[in-house]
C-alpha cells in the first residue's frame, strides 16, 4: 500500500473514531437528573420496562413477593409547571407474574382478583406534588380502582432520570406506596396472609 493511501486510509479510521466518540459524548451529555430540564410533552410508557412490584407478609414465615406486568401508561409533562402533570395507567391482572404457576392460578380466582370480573386495574392521578426540599421527588395522589373498588392512594415517586441513549428521548420513575387489599373487597386468608401490599412501580417513559 502506497504512502499516499495509507495517509488517506488513517484519516479516515481517525475520523470516523472522532465522530463515534464525540456521538457517544452527544448522548451521555443529553441524560439528565434535573426535572426542570426534561422536556414537556406526551410520553407512553414503555411496557417492557415498567412493572410493579407486590410483596405481603405469608403466615408470618416471609415475605412473598410477585409482579404486574404488560402495565400501560400515558403520561404528559411540562417542567415548568410539574404540578400540571397528568398520569393514567392500566394494569392487566392477566399479567400477573408469579413463581408459583398453581398460586398464580388462584390468584385470578373470586378469592382474590377475581380477573374474569375485574380484568383491569387503573389508577388516574388528580394532584402532584412536588417535594419543596427536592425536585425530583413528589407525591403523586389519584384513584386506584382495583376489584370494583375505586380508593385514593398517593404514590411517593422518585425522578431517575431524562435523555436518549440508542433510542428516543424517555424519562425513568420510580414509586412506591402501600395498600390494604381489604379495602379493596379482597379478605381471603386474613389475618394469616397479610392485609398490607407494598407496591414498588418501576416505569420509563418514552416521548411520543
Amino acid at each position: 500500500m502506497s504512502n499516499r493511501r495509507l495517509f488517506i486510509r488513517s484519516a479516515a479510521l481517525a475520523g470516523a473514531a472522532a465522530v463515534l466518540i464525540s456521538g457517544g459524548v452527544v448522548a451521555q451529555a443529553a441524560l439528565t437528573k434535573n426535572p426542570a430540564e426534561v422536556q414537556a410533552g406526551t410520553y407512553k410508557l414503555d411496557s417492557s420496562h415498567g412493572k410493579i412490584t407486590w410483596s405481603l407478609n405469608h403466615l408470618g414465615f416471609s415475605t412473598y413477593t410477585g409482579q404486574f406486568t404488560g402495565v400501560t401508561a400515558d403520561l404528559t409533562i411540562d417542567p415548568a409547571n410539574p404540578s400540571a402533570a397528568t398520569l393514567t395507567a392500566t394494569v392487566p391482572i392477566s399479567g400477573l407474574d408469579d413463581t408459583s404457576p398453581g398460586l398464580k392460578t388462584h390468584l385470578q380466582t373470586p378469592d382474590f382478583f377475581d380477573a374474569a370480573q375485574f380484568p383491569t386495574a387503573t389508577f388516574v392521578a388528580k394532584t402532584i406534588t412536588v417535594d419543596s426540599d427536592d425536585a425530583t421527588e413528589a407525591d403523586v395522589v389519584g384513584d386506584l380502582t382495583l376489584h370494583g373498588v375505586t380508593k385514593p392512594v398517593t404514590l411517593e415517586v422518585k425522578f431517575n432520570q431524562a435523555g436518549s441513549v440508542r433510542g428516543p428521548y424517555r424519562l425513568g420513575f420510580d414509586g412506591e406506596t402501600t395498600i390494604k387489599r381489604s379495602e379493596f373487597g379482597m379478605t381471603y386468608g386474613l389475618p394469616a396472609i397479610g392485609d398490607e401490599v407494598e407496591l414498588h412501580i418501576e416505569g420509563e417513559f418514552v416521548k411520543q
